[in-house]
C-alpha cells in the first residue's frame, strides 16, 4: 500500500512527538510492505509567525490532497494576546470546517500497567474501555453571532449555539456504528433540561436509535455524566455528545488513564481525509526538552492504520507494542517522574524495538 500523509508538527511539543511518530510509522512500513510518504505543512502559532494567518491557504490544500493527516499540536503562551480570530486554535477549527471533520474519536482505555497513574483506584479504572465520539464542527465554537457589544450601558458577550437536524443526525449515527463492532451500548449526552439544541438532540438519537435494534440507548444529563466518568467509567461504552460537552468531557476522561499523553484521537469526515492526533495540546513548559510522551500520538497512528487504511494488523502491531513497553515498566515523566524516566526519543526507540522483535510477517 501507498499513501500520501500530510503532517502538521504544529507547535510546543508537536514536533518532537510527530518527528517519533514518523519514525514509527516507517518502521511499520518496513515491517509490512507498505510506502509512506509525507509532505509537512504550517499551522498554528509557527504558521502565524511565518505568514500572519493560523490556517494558510497551501494548509488546506495540502491537507485536501493527502491520504490522512497527522497533527501534532498548536497553541501556547507566545500567542496569548492575539485578537481572537488570529489565534493558534482558530488554525485547528477552520481545519476541521475546511474538511468537514465532523466526528472527533477519543478511545479512553485504562492499561493495567499503567493503574498506579491514575489518581483513582484501581478498582474503579480496571477493565475501563470506552470512546467518545464528539460532534466537531457545530455547535457554541462555530455559531453566529459572535461577538461583543453594548447592552444596556455595559460590555456584553455573545456567543450561539447552533444545531442542525442534519449535523446531529450523522454524529449520532457515527455512534451507533461504532457501538456495533463495541458492546452495543450508546450514551447519549446532552443538557435536554434546560437547552434547546439538547432537546432536538435527544429526539434525533430516539429516532436513529430505530435503525439499531440491537444497541441500546441511554440518554445521561452532561453534569450527571461528568459525575459517572469518575464514580463508574465501566458502565460507558460508546459517549456520543455535542461539541463542548465532548471537549470536556473526554478530558475529564482522560485522567481515568493517569496521563494526557496517553489519549490518541481521530476526526474524520463522510468521505474526505481524517485528522489524527494526541489531545494533550503544545505543553510549552517542557518543549525542545525531549520530555515529552510520543506514545499518544503513535497510537493516533494506529487509529490512521485502522480507520483510514483499513490496516487492521498494523494498528494492532503498533497497540501491542505500545502495551510491551508499558508491561515491561517504561516510563516518560508524566508517568513517572524523576532520573528514570525515558527521553521522548528512548521511549520511541523502546517501542521500535517491539515491533522488531514481533513476527508479524
Amino acid at each position: 500500500m501507498e499513501k500520501k500523509i500530510a503532517v502538521l508538527p504544529g507547535d510546543g511539543i508537536g514536533p518532537e512527538v510527530v518527528q517519533s511518530a514518523l519514525k514509527v510509522l516507517d518502521q511499520i512500513a518496513d515491517i509490512f510492505g507498505h510506502r509512506f510518504t509525507y509532505e509537512t505543512g504550517l499551522i498554528g502559532g509557527c504558521a502565524i509567525d511565518e505568514t500572519g494567518e493560523p490556517l494558510p491557504a497551501e494548509t488546506i490544500e495540502l491537507c485536501k490532497k493527502s491520504d490522512a493527516i497527522l497533527l501534532g499540536a498548536v497553541g501556547g503562551p507566545k500567542w496569548d494576546t492575539l485578537p481572537g480570530d488570529k489565534r493558534p486554535e482558530k488554525g485547528l477549527l477552520g481545519l476541521r470546517k475546511s474538511l468537514q471533520l465532523f466526528a472527533n474519536l477519543r478511545p479512553v482505555t485504562a492499561f493495567s500497567s499503567l493503574a498506579e497513574a491514575s489518581t483513582l483506584k484501581k478498582e474503579v479504572i480496571e477493565g475501563v474501555d470506552l470512546m467518545i465520539v464528539r460532534e466537531l464542527t457545530g455547535g457554541i465554537y462555530f455559531g453566529e453571532p459572535r461577538k461583543r457589544k453594548e447592552i444596556n450601558g455595559e460590555e456584553t458577550a455573545i456567543d450561539t449555539l447552533v444545531y442542525s437536524k442534519s449535523e446531529i443526525e450523522r454524529i449520532i449515527r457515527k455512534g451507533f456504528e461504532l457501538a456495533e463492532l463495541r458492546s452495543k451500548k450508546v450514551t447519549s449526552v446532552d443538557k435536554a433540561n434546560v437547552l434547546e439544541s439538547s432537546r432536538l438532540w435527544r429526539e434525533v438519537a430516539n429516532e436513529v436509535a430505530k435503525d439499531f435494534p440491537n444497541i441500546e440507548l441511554e440518554h445521561m444529563l452532561v453534569d450527571n455524566a461528568a459525575m459517572q466518568l469518575i464514580r463508574s467509567p465501566k458502565s460507558f461504552d460508546v459517549v456520543v455528545t455535542e461539541n463542548m460537552f465532548g471537549d470536556i468531557l473526554s478530558d475529564e476522561a482522560s485522567m481515568l488513564t493517569g496521563s494526557l499523553g496517553m489519549l490518541p484521537s481521530a476526526s474524520l469526515s463522510a468521505d474526505g481525509p481524517g485528522l489524527y492526533e494526541p489531545i494533550h495540546g503544545t505543553a510549552p513548559d517542557i518543549a525542545g526538552k525531549g520530555l515529552a510522551n510520543p506514545l499518544a500520538t503513535i497510537a493516533s497512528l494506529s487509529m490512521m492504520l485502522k480507520y483510514e487504511f483499513g490496516l487492521e494488523k498494523e494498528a494492532d502491531a503498533i497497540q501491542e507494542a505500545i502495551d510491551s513497553v508499558l508491561l515491561q515498566g517504561e516510563r516518560t515523566s508524566d508517568l513517572a517522574g524523576g532520573e528514570k524516566a525515558l527521553s521522548t526519543d528512548e521511549m520511541t526507540e523502546k517501542v521500535i524495538v517491539q515491533l522488531k522483535e514481533k513476527a508479524y510477517v
